[in-house]
């Protein structure tokens, strides 16, 4: 079933709106009290707060385009003055129209989230003595307190403190906050969330499961929140910094998602690439891996039209899939980080695109191996020759491997790599490896990671790269976990490393592919003769050769290629070389509405 508020609502349910919802009238046509004294009515204000997701502000700038670059995922920046260029190279302006589009869509949806819950924590409707009335009303309250939280997690990632508001506006608010305190504010919505979750309702008792906000994906947003209080921030100053009390917070996503893995544990699905064919196939899944996906009703949602497996369509293609094209790419650092066993490589790591004749072909060179969990060319029916964005296809918000991958990094903060710790990273892992490989590719390194402390940390750090890669979440843990300058040099360095073994065949890559050779069978399947490791020459003629390692090396300039030493350049070496400037300056409208109660000062902007 497919959820289809997305693109339908907009419910404003202040007076004066002129905006109607499938009906003569809207909801702007009543007053709060009244919206919120029924179960009906109220879960169309509810919906109002799910709005933003279907906005630009959020399906094609904050879920996917606006989360690079990482060691993980990258898109070159530093070729154009352009809104997201200037977001890709950590250097956008107050004038950036992305940033203005995705701070309009947070404070929509959460001047929308305190609307729902002013409303129902005034109406008689929560305290019914009807089960089913007040277990709704308990339900849909949690649902705007989560979207809410949500939306302030994000806008601390991007720009440090903010407004908390946490009112509606009625007569007499202020509408001129200044900034809060990032911390605040996290603490805050945590309490807010642990206050609710227990009288919320898990996804298979609500009408659209995983499709719509639930207990267990408000649990794991606890432990997730938890885990951003607890983690580093980056300061005016240019300094990462952390909190004293940091550890109540990872005890707090420690107690949370044990809480989840005792009340509603779920064996993971075996078959890793299913998880995303589901969302291509328009399947919806109920205990299962996904905990919430934002739910795109068809002509809504960007995932495969900038984000995916790349297809060239348009007027003179022969299929009838439309275009869509990838902004985010997987640099080859971290296609070959993978063990060429794990089947996590192939379905995140795409190393084909679909033509205008409809046909797999190699993409242009490493720098554009795709994220290959969603494509259009998945969709269970064409779209149309000419057909762009609006897919329709789901975004995941957070799958279980989260959880247990969250609950193995808070014990071992907590108490080292204990064997509860252990058994949470071995449950993701065993899903990467056929079973006859358990006792090697999990069993002993599992065992050789959980050493100490630190290497267990490492190695949580290795599994959510594996595990998570083209899902665009990993910006928010390289910065909590302070590593986000070193990561990204990180990745420059190895990148050298392999251009270089790439021209003098010797060093750590000396074994790796300067060329890969490809073709297509006789049933027409994508081959790749050498996915992993350099071979002399191709058995036959029958096989293309492209070149692969080689392509980072500029030979006509004897350097590196401008991406390598670019892309990421300002995530290590900006205006403070070691730290990533992370945090933008808030759009330049925000500040001037707010009769001089924000301003941008700090963080060396103009620099």
């Amino acid at each position: 079933m497919k959820l289809k508020y997305i693109a339908l609502l907009a419910l404003p349910v202040l007076a004066g709106s002129c905006k109607k919802f499938l009906a003569p009238d809207s909801l702007s046509t009543f007053d709060i009290n009244y919206v919120y004294s029924n179960v009906d009515d109220t879960r169309k204000g509810v919906n109002a707060a799910y709005e933003s997701f279907g906005t630009d502000g959020f399906r094609s700038r904050l879920s996917n385009n606006m989360t690079g670059n990482t060691d993980i995922e990258h898109s070159s920046g530093w070729g154009s003055q352009s809104d997201r260029y200037q977001i890709w190279d950590l250097n956008a302006l107050s004038t950036n129209g992305d940033l203005r589009q995705f701070w309009n869509a947070a404070y929509t949806s959460i001047r929308n989230a305190n609307i729902a819950i002013e409303g129902i924590e005034a109406s008689p409707a929560l305290q019914s003595s009807d089960v089913a009335t007040k277990n709704l009303m308990n339900h849909m309250l949690g649902e705007a307190y989560t979207i809410r939280a949500f939306w302030y997690s994000m806008l601390i990632y991007y720009f440090g403190d903010v407004p908390n508001v946490r009112e509606y506006p009625k007569a007499g608010a202020n509408f001129f906050l200044p900034r809060e305190d990032r911390n605040v504010i996290l603490s805050q919505v945590i309490e807010d969330l642990i206050n609710i979750e227990e009288k919320m309702m898990w996804a298979d008792q609500c009408p659209y499961s995983t499709e719509q906000v639930n207990r267990e994906y408000t649990i794991g947003m606890i432990a997730r929140l938890a885990l951003q209080r607890g983690g580093y921030f980056l300061t005016p100053e240019l300094n990462m910094e952390r909190e004293p009390d940091y550890l109540d917070y990872y005890k707090i996503a420690k107690d949370y998602t044990e809480k989840l893995i005792t009340l509603k544990d779920r064996e993971l699905p075996r078959d890793y690439r299913q998880i995303f064919m589901n969302q291509n196939k328009f399947i919806t899944t109920v205990n299962s891996e996904v905990l919430f996906e934002v739910p795109f009703a068809l002509g809504n949602g960007d995932v495969a039209w900038n984000i995916g497996i790349t297809v060239d369509g348009g007027a003179t293609a022969s299929h009838q899939y439309g275009s869509g094209s990838n902004y985010m790419a997987i640099p080859p650092s971290y296609y070959f980080s993978f063990d060429t066993l794990d089947v996590r490589r192939d379905v995140t790591c795409a190393l084909y695109k679909v033509n205008t004749d409809f046909e797999e072909v190699f993409v242009n060179g490493p720098t554009n191996i795709a994220q290959g969990k969603w494509s259009r060319h998945f969709l269970p029916n064409p779209p149309g020759q000419n057909s762009a964005k609006g897919t329709g296809i789901n975004w995941p918000m957070m799958r279980y491997a989260d959880v247990l991958l969250m609950h193995a990094e808070a014990v071992n903060e907590l108490e080292g790599p204990t064997a509860a710790a252990q058994e949470s990273l071995a449950r993701v892992r065993r899903r990467a490896f056929a079973e006859s490989l358990w006792p090697s590719k999990v069993d002993a390194y599992i065992a050789a990671a959980s050493s100490s402390k630190e290497t267990f940390f490492n190695a949580i750090v290795d599994e959510r790269a594996w595990e998570f890669g083209g899902e665009m979440i990993r910006k928010y843990e390289l910065i909590r976990w302070n590593l986000y300058a070193e990561k990204t040099e990180e990745t420059v360095e190895t990148l050298k490393d392999m251009a270089n073994s790439a021209v003098t065949g010797a060093g750590a890559y000396a074994n790796y592919p300067n060329y890969m050779y490809w073709k297509r069978d006789a049933a027409g399947h994508f081959m790749v003769l050498n996915p992993n490791r350099k071979v002399a020459a191709p058995p036959d003629e029958t096989w293309n050769r492209v070149n692969f390692l080689l392509d980072l090396w500029d030979g006509t300039k004897s350097t590196y290629k401008e991406w390598v030493t670019k892309d990421w350049a300002n995530y290590y070496n900006g205006p403070k070389p070691g730290v990533a400037r992370y945090i933008f300056p808030i759009p330049e409208e925000a500040v001037a509405a707010s009769k001089g109660n924000m301003s941008n000062d700090g963080y060396m902007f103009g620099n």
